[in-house]
């Protein structure tokens, strides 16, 4: 029988007992009942007096020892002391698992700092408090925005989408560079990642600098090189086994031409921290000007259409929107079968302003879509080349999104074709009446 059994027929044995024996005291008496009632009497006062023992233990039990008491109230106190010691047991390893975690967080070389859900600080490593120049005593508590006062850190917390880190650049004291990535947990908390990229930003600077300098200094033999072909293929006298291969050398210095002039537009695009002009652009006019630039090309598909889904004008830069556009356009021309279609679309809504192009081709595999904005990235190196294509035209497209506030949003099916949509912020965006949808064929 288990004890907790035993001590409930023993405590049920003790009542019948006091029963009894009141009943026969009281009829000794003449007066069972009162009899009954003094027996019942004295054993109320008995638990009484056994709660109040155990009740001071309760409040006394960090140094005073379990009271000896039998029977249910035993039982009682052996489960109080029972769970007692699990608490105690389970507190110890709590706390040593916060002591490894607390030290195997200060060995990381990243910086770690935990937030609430009013972007408090919570907790922060040592790294953090290098990285971020915080202070355990005096910046805790505080709200991550009055303390790192980057605009962009500030923008990328206001947005919520934390799915790429935000390089900021601290120029007092220290020439620093610093990738800050914000990840969500529990309820409404974050945990934001801080990493020193120094290193790699001198690094990207060299190599940006080196590519626009020899982008220079190529620029003006080309152009030489591109003369004396086109004179050449112009002499009367010119033998007819040579036309072949200065028609192929013309088409090779054009195409060089033009990666030249994508790296130019490219570090010109990285280098410069000249905020965004926010000219109106007629979007309109825009895409009826790349509709024909489409059409005039020797293959082209066979429907190329514009769809308007509104009049408002986008603000910002027109040349630069200009080249971002017509790379897409461009894009999605040059891979779509002469027997398929490409639509261009502008529409406006609550989020902002859209620009998509939609094309017929091959598609896209999706384990390529992450790169393609990578410069000189291409999914068919062969293909691109036959093509003309330089790799670069994506990545002009991201930082001149970028530049605006906006995004690149990449949807394809193999074998189906491909979207690219451009999403522009509400700001962006100058106010005018929706109308209908327009369509050019």
């Amino acid at each position: 029988m288990q004890p907790a059994t035993q001590a409930w027929g023993f405590a049920a044995v003790r009542l019948a007992g006091t029963v009894v024996l009141g009943v026969a005291v009281g009829w000794l008496l003449h007066n069972p009942w009162g009899g009954l009632a003094i027996a019942l009497i004295l054993h109320l006062g008995w638990m009484l007096a056994q709660l109040f023992r155990t009740e001071w233990w309760l409040r006394h039990r960090s140094y005073a020892d379990p009271p000896e008491i039998g029977g249910v109230w035993g039982e009682i106190i052996a489960q109080i002391v029972r769970l007692h010691r699990r608490k105690r047991f389970h507190k110890q390893r709590f706390v040593q698992l916060m002591r490894q975690l607390q030290r195997s967080t200060a060995a990381l070389p990243d910086g770690v700092v935990i937030l609430n859900a009013q972007r408090e600080i919570v907790w922060f490593n040592r790294m953090a408090a290098r990285l971020l120049n915080l202070r355990r005593t005096a910046d805790l508590g505080l709200r991550i925005e009055n303390l790192l006062r980057e605009p962009q850190f500030v923008r990328y917390l206001a947005r919520g989408d934390y799915a790429n880190p935000v390089v900021v650049h601290q120029s007092s004291g220290t020439d620093t560079w610093l990738s800050l990535q914000v990840a969500p947990y529990g309820d409404g908390q974050l945990l934001l990642l801080v990493s020193d990229v120094s290193r790699q930003m001198r690094l990207e600077a060299v190599r940006r600098d080196f590519v626009a300098n020899a982008s220079h200094e190529l620029r003006s033999p080309l152009t030489v090189i591109s003369g004396y072909l086109e004179t050449l293929a112009q002499e009367p006298g010119l033998d007819p086994q040579l036309q072949g291969p200065l028609s192929e050398m013309r088409r090779q210095a054009e195409r060089m031409t033009a990666i030249i002039h994508d790296l130019l537009e490219l570090s010109r695009l990285e280098d410069t921290d000249e905020a965004v002009t926010a000219a109106p652009i007629d979007v309109a006019a825009l895409l009826a000007l790349l509709r024909k630039d489409v059409l005039a090309r020797p293959l082209h598909p066979h429907e190329v259409r514009v769809r308007l889904d509104s009049t408002a004008r986008l603000l910002g830069d027109e040349p630069e929107i200009h080249s971002a556009f017509s790379n897409l356009v461009d894009n999605a021309a040059k891979y779509t079968p002469p027997e398929g279609s490409l639509e261009m679309r502008w529409w406006v809504d609550e989020d902002g302003g859209h620009f998509s192009v939609t094309d017929t081709g091959m598609g896209i595999p999706p384990e390529h879509i992450p790169r393609l904005t990578e410069r000189f990235y291409r999914v068919d190196p062969g293909r691109s080349r036959a093509t003309g294509g330089s790799g670069l035209g994506l990545a002009i497209v991201k930082h001149v999104l970028q530049r605006h506030g906006g995004r690149l949003q990449v949807q394809s099916v193999l074998g189906a074709g491909s979207t690219f949509t451009c999403h522009f912020p509400p700001e962006r965006i100058e106010a005018a009446p929706l109308t209908q949808a327009v369509r050019f064929s």
